[in-house]
């Protein structure tokens, strides 16, 4: 990590992206599954988005949080997905420096903000199932307002300081990046500067937005458990533990990938480059792909939504005119 002797330094001005390197032959057919992915996670989160927003019988904490849920998804899958596709369909690699920033930022800041909402969701869930008396009065829309202005300005102060750490890197190593994307380890391993407090804020950012959010996730899960199981009859447990369910499915599509992913980065090459790329950015497209998804099928109120829109918009057409 210390700097290489006799280096000559240059002001960069642009990156250039690379496709998956050993599957070159095979990209455009790879393109395909994660076009498709993207147009499922923006379809579905718009929907949902759309849903709540409109119907006022789901103006309430649990579909707020969704709501949010569902907009760092959009911004999510959007960040990466656009300039992933032209990469591989027309070889366009090249990124400025300024937009390789911006993108950096929001592919942090919207996974940072998408931890934290699975918390508040988690939150939602332990309040609605061991205090369920005091539900209405502990998460009113205020609350609701102050703990999505939490998220954002967290996502924001842990994110920023990332932009002014990159600008300040010297580049003697070419301005070649081995991702379809601007990753912050790869970008900070193609400087020539003792990258040492870089690669430790890159794990500080980690822990903080990995290991906190999942251990105080972990906490809340223990205790709804707890008092599920205190329940007096089955049902009233079966249908506690059911309201738990959609969450706790998001949660493993989210965290395990997360956990492997960025580690990884920061350890090394463990694994062949190409593989924990693509592991990569399945870990960003997956759970946007998949939440609408689990929430649409798991939540009667939003399923008979989505019904009632398909009904009003597409099923007109069927009619006889």
């Amino acid at each position: 990590m210390m700097p290489a002797d006799n280096q000559t330094y240059f002001a960069l001005e642009s990156f250039i992206l690379t496709v998956f390197q050993g599957t070159e032959e095979s990209n455009i057919w790879m393109s395909i599954p994660f076009c498709l992915m993207y147009i499922v996670a923006l379809y579905g989160n718009s929907l949902l988005l759309f849903i709540i927003l409109t119907e006022q019988s789901l103006h309430e904490p649990m579909y707020l949080f969704l709501s949010m849920l569902a907009t760092s998804d959009i911004l999510l899958s959007t960040t990466t997905v656009p300039k992933m596709l032209d990469l591989f369909w027309f070889r366009a690699g090249e990124i400025s420096f300024a937009a390789c920033l911006t993108q950096l930022f929001f592919i942090h800041f919207s996974f940072i903000a998408e931890s934290a909402m699975l918390v508040a969701m988690a939150f939602d869930r332990y309040v609605a199932i061991c205090d369920p008396l005091r539900y209405t009065t502990v998460l009113t829309k205020a609350v609701i307002g102050k703990m999505g202005l939490a998220v954002v300005t967290r996502s924001f102060c842990v994110v920023f300081p990332v932009i002014f750490l990159v600008k300040r890197l010297k580049f003697c190593r070419g301005n070649l990046l081995p991702h379809t994307y601007c990753e912050y380890m790869g970008i900070i391993r193609l400087a020539c500067d003792n990258i040492t407090v870089y690669f430790l804020y890159g794990v500080a950012m980690a822990m903080l937005a990995f290991v906190l959010d999942a251990a105080l996730i972990a906490v809340s899960h223990v205790l709804i458990l707890r008092a599920v199981f205190r329940l007096p009859s089955d049902n009233a447990r079966i249908k506690a533990l059911r309201t738990c369910s959609s969450h706790i499915s998001v949660i493993l599509m989210f965290y395990p990938p997360s956990f492997f992913s960025s580690f990884a980065y920061h350890l090394g090459n463990i694994i062949p480059g190409y593989i924990l790329n693509l592991l990569s950015h399945l870990h960003l497209l997956i759970p946007p792909m998949l939440n609408p998804i689990i929430y649409g099928v798991t939540s009667k109120a939003i399923l008979n939504q989505v019904i009632k829109v398909f009904y009003q918009y597409h099923g007109r057409s069927f009619l006889p005119s």
